[in-house]
């Protein structure tokens, strides 16, 4: 499924997407370079995202708020939902 997204550009930033796309470049087109630069915009966030979840837990655990894994994560994943609503 494709859409279409209209950009206004500065001219400094249109210089950019062309000095990125064309002949002897990486990308055919403008619209090939855009979209991995939003991708890569988008995993980085992710990436973010991921790495703040793992220092949280990292914190936790320095805390001792942790529990002893079962062997079934379902199980224990289980238990932990029903302490939380208690």
């Amino acid at each position: 499924m494709s859409h279409s997204l209209n950009l206004s550009l500065t001219n400094e930033l249109r210089a950019f997407v062309d000095q990125n796309t064309g002949d002897g470049s990486l990308y055919a087109t403008p619209s090939e370079f855009l979209r991995s630069l939003l991708r890569e915009k988008k995993e980085r966030i992710e990436a973010q995202e991921l790495r703040a979840s793992i220092v949280s837990g990292y914190q936790d655990a320095i805390a001792g708020r942790t529990t002893t894994f079962s062997g079934d994560l379902n199980t224990d994943l289980d238990q932990f939902l029903s302490n939380q609503s208690k």
